[in-house]
């Protein structure tokens, strides 16, 4: 009796350690929560590396934009052969004299500080870019994950009003044993069910193709295993929605919006930068000359460049006008588009809730009402099979709009998002 107890309870720990595992397993794999995709492909999707990558580039190029040129330095040997007294040689003791030139470019005064800032603007730019990556990345993150929530819950959905034909044909089988009913409800409700697993089917694909595209935003294998979303992301309350609220926090941090405003800063320091080419830039040098094994003279030296192609640097000028006429058209039109998303998001996401509301509150139990009413008549033969099947489709296309305006407001959302910045 011992050794059976004995083993009994090595059985019971073994299936308890396998629970154990198996429920680790399932917290340690991603996809229940849309914040746990969040976090992976913050740190491994590649497109917004890419953009973090960039903007750190960027912003290694500041502080060589403000610096000086690297002095230069040159060296002449002067009367190699000491007016022909001996064969020539490169000892600068040995020559007629050696002159040492130190050299360093100076450009016009306030041209380095311009140069200096366009370069920051770049970075503060290209740091933009990157949030606007991970904005484009988190929204399609968010809309794919409700979907595949979506699609599971009607996977759901679909099973369970497969087995309610299921549960009426064998009901329809008891009427038509009975003489009750004809044979022609018994094939409807089959046919019913083939339909349903053909759905299945195309759902399963549906579910599958999700999976992978969030893997691919994930920076996973397309194959790697992901949780079932087990719940949908609040909705704000509509005092939250407020467009003229929105409208503000969306210029304050809109990334799209954020780069278009410093590319026209970038494009005036530009512009300041055409017109200071009009002044020269100089070079100053300091030059010892040495004889022999001794330094006996000094030179200094001054040279500057002569702005004559005043018809280039006009051009220049005008092009950097332009350029900069193109950056605000530029930053408006991104403004109204935009303001118009966001206007469209907004009544799209009121619509969504408002439909949602409908279905749950209203469309649904009556639905249900309508289908257990129907199965009782059945059952009494007060109504056909036909009659049946409708209050059952009924229940069925409520449920999925159900769902649909669930998804439709999570998409919503997360556009939202993606348009003002940041979360809500």
């Amino acid at each position: 009796m011992k050794p059976f107890l004995h083993r009994r309870a090595l059985l019971l720990a073994a299936l308890a350690s396998a629970w154990c595992f198996a429920l680790q397993a399932q917290e340690n794999t991603p996809g229940a929560s849309v914040e746990s995709l969040l976090a992976i492909a913050r740190e491994r999707n590649p497109d917004y590396a890419v953009s973090r990558y960039e903007a750190e580039a960027a912003a290694e190029r500041v502080e060589p934009a403000g610096a000086l040129p690297d002095p230069k330095l040159r060296t002449e040997l002067r009367d190699l052969t000491r007016m022909g007294e001996q064969n020539a040689t490169l000892s600068p003791t040995r020559v007629g004299s050696t002159k040492y030139l130190l050299m360093q470019d100076l450009p016009w005064y306030g041209k380095r500080d311009l140069k200096r800032e366009i370069a920051d603007l770049e970075a503060q730019s290209a740091r933009g870019r990157a949030h606007g990556t991970w904005a484009e990345l988190a929204a399609r993150i968010k809309a794919a994950h409700a979907q595949l929530y979506t699609v599971q819950r009607n996977e759901r959905l679909t099973q369970e009003i497969l087995d309610l034909l299921q549960r009426l044909e064998k009901t329809a089988q008891v009427r038509y044993a009975g003489g009750l009913a004809a044979q022609q409800d018994v094939i409807r409700a089959q046919v019913e069910q083939t339909g349903l697993r053909n759905e299945l089917l195309a759902l399963e694909n549906e579910r599958r193709q999700l999976q992978a595209r969030l893997n691919a935003l994930l920076g996973r294998p397309a194959l790697a295993p992901l949780a079932a979303p087990d719940r949908l992301r609040p909705l704000p309350p509509p005092a939250r929605l407020d467009y003229v609220a929105l409208e503000e926090r969306m210029r304050a941090r809109n990334p799209r919006l954020f780069a278009e405003t410093t590319r026209i800063q970038s494009a005036e320091k530009s512009r300041e930068l055409a017109y200071k080419n009009r002044y020269p830039d100089f070079t100053f040098g300091i030059s010892p000359i040495q004889y022999q094994s001794a330094v006996r003279e000094w030179e200094l030296m001054v040279e500057m460049n002569i702005p004559l192609q005043q018809g280039s640097r006009r051009a220049q000028e005008r092009e950097a006008e332009a350029m900069l006429a193109a950056a605000r058209a530029r930053s408006e039109a991104m403004a109204n588009q935009v303001l118009g998303e966001l206007a469209e998001n907004l009544s799209g996401i009121e619509a969504a809730r408002r439909g949602e509301e409908l279905a749950s509150g209203s469309l649904l139990p009556q639905a249900e009402l309508t289908f257990r009413s129907a199965l009782a008549s059945y059952e009494n033969g007060k109504v056909d099979f036909a009659t049946l099947l409708d209050a059952q489709r009924q229940i069925r296309q409520a449920r999925q709009t159900q769902l649909k305006a669930q998804a439709e407001a999570q998409a919503r959302l997360a556009e939202i998002e993606r348009i003002i910045g940041e979360e809500l």
